[in-house]
């Protein structure tokens, strides 16, 4: 259906950007060095946000919004639910982080990461081209600010510059291939979209080359933002050379953001081309947890080897993303998709999950003047703290598959998707899978050892506010108990995704 009231499919986005306009006004009054004001207000107004957004995805209404622009609907809501909690973990945990690094000093951290959250909101209810454009480059111009915020630290400077380059690039793949799909169908919006795609050539404006060319690009420009092989080359040195605060940022929530654009334009703009695209996202998962695995290997700063691991991560998202092209008797199975496609959700809500608490441990190691980033700095933490050892070992069991934990259930749930069709080329994928998690867990298992089984090579004192070491708890937490019960959440995500392709 379709709303007059346009505010009522956008109220989320309107309230966050007239409150981080608030709280960067506030913030000029606040002199302490902590900002502890701009803090409790961005928490309070990301908290209320998410608690509003999980009752909207609860009811399980559908909205649109200015002429069918935007979408309101139940897996856009625990979409943007979930990103706002976890950008309120991020600031938890990055707070002294960032303070002892003078990046709080204007409070530009609060309010560049409160505007690119409402960036992913505006990608995650996007229904339309120029909607979904307008929320990535909100994302990206503030995510590029954020990158370069300490501005005295030369390996964010050129971090910031490589991310700027790189992602123009991407985000004019992911533009010319719109403007190519707009040229063949004659519209922008998805709906009306797929509706030209799938009345076959006669409907179509432009050409049917200039349409499969157009995929191409825009597949490439969603490869991108995932951070995906081919398209994977700014991922470590960003996620290196960007203050740890900054990197958990750009490594957690827009993933969630990135999944939303994926099932907006492949799913329900572009589904009839499904066969076609379904190649591509086989070509890309394949390279992306080979190289992803490997190179993780060879890595010795923690940060880097991340990097690689969420190549590979991505690369196991990609697999239920195009398991859910099976051809049956009358076109696409839509059982297998909504399985599927709820298994991709359920995957990338638990691995930015997992994401949180390994970032939120090495940022409570970290203190002035000192990065812990190394993964030789971790060595001996269990008798340093045992509760951060302890998180930082669920963490990393989590996300090499090993049961209980969430990681094992989340890869299961994509394998069986894969699985549910018993085409050998599904079978075969879920085989090189499933060979790929056994050598991924190499680096995995490492960092473990190092932390319970060798000598520790730091012995300060190891400082963390309260509210910190809390969250960290529930996060891990979170991690073993998601894992041994996955099956609220996985029903969650398989009825958001149901009521999507309804």
């Amino acid at each position: 259906m379709i709303d007059k009231l346009s505010w009522v499919a956008a109220y989320p986005e309107i309230l966050l950007m007239t409150m981080a306009c608030v709280i960067a006004l506030v913030d000029l009054a606040v002199k302490t060095p902590l900002r502890g004001i701009t803090y409790g207000l961005t928490l309070l107004t990301l908290g209320v946000i998410a608690v509003l957004q999980g009752l909207a995805a609860s009811s399980g209404n559908t909205v649109y919004g200015f002429g069918g622009m935007i979408v309101s609907d139940p897996m856009g809501n625990w979409l943007k639910c979930f990103a706002s909690i976890a950008m309120m973990v991020t600031f938890v945990y990055g707070r002294a982080y960032a303070g002892q690094r003078d990046m709080l000093r204007g409070g530009e951290l609060f309010s560049l990461g409160m505007f690119a959250l409402l960036g992913m909101f505006v990608m995650i209810s996007s229904h339309h081209f120029l909607v979904i454009y307008l929320g990535l480059e909100l994302l990206t111009l503030s995510s590029y600010a954020l990158v370069a915020l300490r501005r005295d630290d030369v390996k964010a400077t050129e971090a910031a510059m490589k991310y700027f380059v790189l992602g123009a690039l991407a985000s004019g793949f992911l533009l010319y291939g719109l403007s190519m799909v707009y040229g063949a169908t004659g519209s922008l919006n998805l709906t009306e979209v797929m509706l030209t795609i799938a009345g076959g050539d006669d409907t179509l404006v432009g050409s049917p080359q200039v349409l499969t060319l157009g995929l191409v690009f825009v597949v490439a420009g969603l490869a991108f933002k995932l951070g995906v092989v081919p398209f994977h080359m700014w991922v470590p040195d960003v996620y290196h050379g960007a203050p740890t605060a900054i990197t958990l940022m750009i490594g957690g929530a827009p993933k969630l953001a990135a999944f939303a654009i994926v099932i907006r334009l492949l799913v329900e703009g572009l589904q009839p081309l499904a066969v076609d695209w379904q190649q591509m996202l086989a070509v890309l998962a394949v390279m992306s947890l080979l190289v992803g695995n490997l190179a993780a290997i060879a890595q010795n700063n923690l940060k880097r080897m991340l990097a690689f691991s969420t190549i590979a991560q991505m690369g196991f998202l990609m697999l239920g993303l195009l398991a859910g092209v099976v051809q049956g008797a009358d076109g696409l199975d839509s059982s297998n998709m909504a399985n599927a496609y709820g298994s991709s959700m359920f995957y990338v809500v638990t691995y930015v999950l997992t994401t949180l608490g390994t970032f939120g441990v090495i940022l409570l190691l970290s203190r002035s003047g000192f990065e812990s980033e190394n993964i030789s700095d971790l060595a001996g933490l269990n008798q340093r703290s045992p509760l951060y050892a302890g998180v930082m070992a669920v963490c990393m069991f989590s996300l090499a598959g090993v049961p209980p934990l969430v990681g094992f259930y989340a890869k299961l749930a994509v394998l069986q998707a894969l699985l549910a069709s018993s085409a050998a080329f599904y079978v075969g994928l879920a085989v090189f899978a499933v060979i790929m998690s056994l050598i991924g867990a190499f680096y995995y298992l490492r960092v473990v050892k190092i932390m319970y089984f060798d000598a520790p090579t730091q012995t300060a004192e190891i400082e963390a506010g309260l509210d910190a070491r809390a969250v960290l708890s529930v996060n891990g937490l979170l991690v073993l108990a998601l894992g041994i019960v996955p099956g609220g959440l996985m029903t969650l995500c398989a009825q958001a995704v149901a009521q999507l392709l309804a």
